[in-house]
């Protein structure tokens, strides 16, 4: 059992709010649409940032709690990529001005944060005192592996979300403009939501739902609740800026999504094993634990998700760098 001291889950939780909070005070005094350049720095800022902090893991509750924070940490950001095109998709339906994208996002991930963190202890406790729930997180994500899989996954979400914005929009009066990022104000003499309000919400709902896939996949590392939050934290961080970071890049990332459903696919099959291995259910083996059942290692787990990103990634390229030949083929024939 990791025992990491009290004072500094206080303090390094209190560091990093101080974080969050002086960034998104630094997107509403300068709203602007970021350069490839600040992005790139800002992703670096964030990644460096989250190096340090496990190496100060290291010296302050030993080698497997920072082990663990640097796999669920790689697991969570991985994840937390697919998270942009839907984000994108959310974008351009709402047709949020691009200068104010900024703003929208780090609202957004602030709201997922809190909701994720209410999941994250849930979630913990349940794993920690049923170890059968392992069974039911891993049946899950191979579900989801296989929905994942589907080539409109991505705006299957965003319909989702549109439905839960099609109720709210039943009890708020939302103006169909948009007034800078002000979420009031006055239209025909009445004060009035404008659609940021909505695009919040629709944002961290979004981020939510892609929790209920990440957080049981997180659990497959450590059940630590204070690992788990920050491994999130740290993974949503630089979601911003990795957005503007891609910008265009996304669409051209056609087979992610698969890289995505494979990870996720994998991590379900693991967590199966390790509930046969730890079995409490009386009607598998009469209760007992199945010994020969192997258990796959937190390591082995970290090059299987580099290793599948990164052929998403090299698949995706090679994929558009034929299909960029053969439009300059056809083209030329013509």
């Amino acid at each position: 059992m990791l025992e990491i001291p009290l004072a500094f889950e206080i303090i390094s939780l209190v560091v990093l709010t101080l974080i969050l909070v002086g960034d998104l005070l630094l997107i509403i005094k300068r709203p602007h649409i970021p350069s490839t350049k600040e992005s790139g720095l800002w992703v670096a800022f964030y990644v460096t940032l989250a190096l340090i902090f496990a190496l100060v893991l290291f010296f302050v509750a030993g080698g497997e709690a920072s082990r663990d924070f640097v796999i669920g940490w790689a697991m969570e950001y991985s994840l937390s990529i697919d998270n942009l095109f839907v984000f994108v998709l959310l974008m351009s339906q709402f047709s949020v001005p691009r200068r104010h994208q900024q703003q929208v996002l780090m609202v957004g991930i602030i709201i997922a944060l809190i909701l994720r963190a209410i999941f994250i202890v849930v979630l913990g406790a349940a794993a920690n005192a049923l170890s059968p729930i392992f069974y039911v997180f891993g049946a899950f994500l191979i579900y989801t592996a296989i929905k994942q899989s589907l080539p409109d996954a991505h705006q299957d979400e965003a319909d989702k979300e549109n439905f839960i914005l099609r109720v709210l929009r039943r009890f708020m009066n939302v103006s169909d403009n948009y007034d800078g990022s002000k979420l009031r104000t006055m239209e025909n003499g009445k004060k009035v939501w404008t659609p940021m309000i909505i695009v919040f919400v629709a944002i961290g709902m979004t981020d939510l739902m892609f929790a209920i896939d990440s957080v049981p996949a997180i659990l497959s590392i450590t059940t630590n609740t204070y690992i788990v939050f920050t491994a999130n934290l740290f993974a949503l961080m630089g979601l911003r800026q990795l957005y503007f970071l891609m910008g265009d890049m996304l669409d051209k990332l056609r087979y992610l999504h698969y890289g995505v459903a494979f990870i996720l696919g994998f991590i379900g099959v693991k967590l199966i094993l390790h509930a046969m291995h730890d079995n409490e259910l009386p009607f598998i083996n009469g209760g007992e634990h199945i010994e020969w059942v192997p258990e796959i290692s937190n390591w082995f787990s970290l090059g299987v998700i580099i290793a599948s990103m990164t052929v998403a990634t090299v698949l995706s390229l090679i994929a558009n760098a034929r299909e960029k030949k053969r439009q300059e083929v056809e083209s030329g024939t013509e």
